[in-house]
């Protein structure tokens, strides 16, 4: 690798990509136009609304074979039609059992320089750049079948994704497209890097990205604004491939990655631009980095109405933004989307054993069968525990935020009807993390989902977020207990 980076650099050049004027179709001679009737061109602007208002999967099956980016392993990535409704969820096949994993902000685990999703001890890598075609492409639904650990990284760009989802073809689905409408600001910072959601006068996402490492020459500062529709994305986007400077790749080398990619497969800056290659676009690495931002916040599992405006933001940023827009939305529409879902306290109290000041749960928002839940706990400086853990600075006590987690969970697994009358009992708790301190005022919004359940006993993956942002995480067995065999 060192012998490869030390070539000689070639010039940058940008690959012209000036679009080519749509012609004008005509079937026959059509009749005058009467003053009633709209022009051609109102009627192509009203396909093209009523496409956005649709649900839209592929039409057949779309292949894409390569190594992925980081470990390098031979990978096929199948992506299949899915119904309406279904979302984007992908499978391992390459295991003993295969194993599902919805594209969800829910079920991203955090990765330097990618993103990668998790459920129990199974890991999808690199999933931004398929997200990104897909989202490019407006398609909702499709399940990815992969045969390893990591997607095909291709040549760092979405064009492989695109150019096999074109090739199959996309079809329009009989069911309604839901948008996340931004409506107010959404801000988060790290450091000095940002990305916000703003609200916006057009119907349609519009992504401002601000390029600048103040003390990096070889990548001067870039300022791209960008539009997002499936032509221009094809055209101006997802032709970006990924970058890194010299020294960035000859660590990943050192460390054992990325051994199969040379400088002409990706692109990797030195002094004099891209070693052994060049550049697509004058300023490839903004649109990369756009192409990544599209990707990242379709794990919101909808499309977004609104403007993007980020400034250095990186994968882990744009994840808190999807979490921070997830909180609006269940906000907004959570409690009425799922009203039916819903246990108020007096609910809860039929199904837990627990009475103040133990009782941790305010309220369910949601219930999916025996899978997954969300739930409630508004913290107060009324709490007991207040006023004895550390009460000149109250934080809330990690076992009690760990009892909160272990209270939903019961919850969830009691309303399976083969569990109902019996009791969740606490039986161990695994990789328990504690993130940021919770503090009175806070709203804790707690997920559970269950990884196995089977007989008496259960494992449940459990979050708590405030802000949008992980406050804690666990992983809970339990032991499910006849309600007269409780014990005290």
């Amino acid at each position: 690798m060192t012998d490869v980076l030390e070539s000689n650099s070639k010039s940058a050049a940008r690959i012209s990509s000036a679009p080519t004027e749509p012609e004008a179709s005509r079937d026959g001679a059509p009749p005058p136009v009467k003053p009633a009737e709209r022009p051609a061109a109102a009627s192509a602007a009203e396909t093209l609304e009523d496409e956005a208002l649709h649900q839209h999967t592929l039409a057949g099956p779309a292949e894409v074979t390569g190594r992925g980016l980081f470990h390098g392993d031979l990978v096929t990535c199948t992506i299949l039609p899915a119904p309406p409704d279904h979302g984007i969820v992908f499978e391992r096949i390459d295991l003993p059992k295969p194993v599902e994993i919805p594209a969800t902000i829910a079920n991203v685990t955090p990765r330097n320089r990618r993103t990668t999703l998790k459920v129990g001890d199974v890991t999808i890598e690199t999933v931004e750049h398929c997200l990104s075609a897909l989202a490019g492409l407006a398609i909702d639904n499709a399940i990815i079948r992969l045969t390893g650990p990591e997607l095909p990284c291709g040549d760092g760009s979405a064009l492989p994704y695109v150019n096999a989802i074109q090739k199959a073809g996309i079809v329009r689905q009989d069911a309604q497209r839901r948008y996340c409408q931004i409506t107010e600001p959404i801000t988060v910072e790290e450091g000095d890097a940002l990305i916000a959601a703003l609200p916006a006068e057009r119907d349609d996402l519009q992504i401002l990205y601000d390029l600048n490492y103040p003390d990096e020459p070889r990548i001067p500062r870039q300022l791209h604004a960008f539009h997002l529709n499936s032509e221009s994305y094809v055209r101006d986007i997802a032709p970006a491939r990924t970058f890194s400077l010299k020294e960035e790749a000859q660590a990943l080398w050192d460390r054992g990655m990325c051994h199969h990619l040379t400088p002409r497969d990706v692109l990797v800056i030195d002094q004099n631009g891209p070693i052994d290659n060049a550049f697509r676009f004058d300023n490839e690495p903004v649109r990369h980095k756009i192409l990544d931002v599209i990707g990242d916040i379709y794990l919101l599992g909808r499309p977004i109405h609104g403007r993007i405006v980020a400034y250095r933001s990186g994968h882990s940023l744009n994840h808190q933004l999807v979490y921070r827009l997830l909180e609006k939305l269940r906000a907004e529409q959570g409690l009425q989307t799922h009203l039916q879902r819903q246990m108020d306290v007096r609910s809860i109290m039929k199904v837990l054993r627990h009475r103040y000041p133990m009782l941790m749960i305010d309220r369910v928002v949601e219930v999916h069968g025996d899978q997954r839940a969300i739930g409630i706990k508004n913290v107060t400086i009324n709490e007991p525990f207040f006023q004895g853990h550390y009460p000149g600075t109250p934080i809330m006590p990690g076992v009690m935020i760990v009892e909160a987690m272990a209270q939903l969970s019961g919850l969830l697994l009691s309303s399976v009807l083969e569990h109902r009358g019996k009791i969740a009992v606490l039986l161990s708790l695994d990789k328990v993390k504690l993130r940021r301190p919770v503090l009175p005022g806070d709203q804790m919004v707690i997920e559970a989902e269950t990884i196995r359940a089977q007989g008496r006993t259960a494992n449940v993956k459990c979050k708590a977020l405030v802000g949008g942002q992980l406050a804690a995480e666990a992983q809970i067995k339990f032991v499910m207990v006849d309600a007269e065999d409780e014990t005290d």
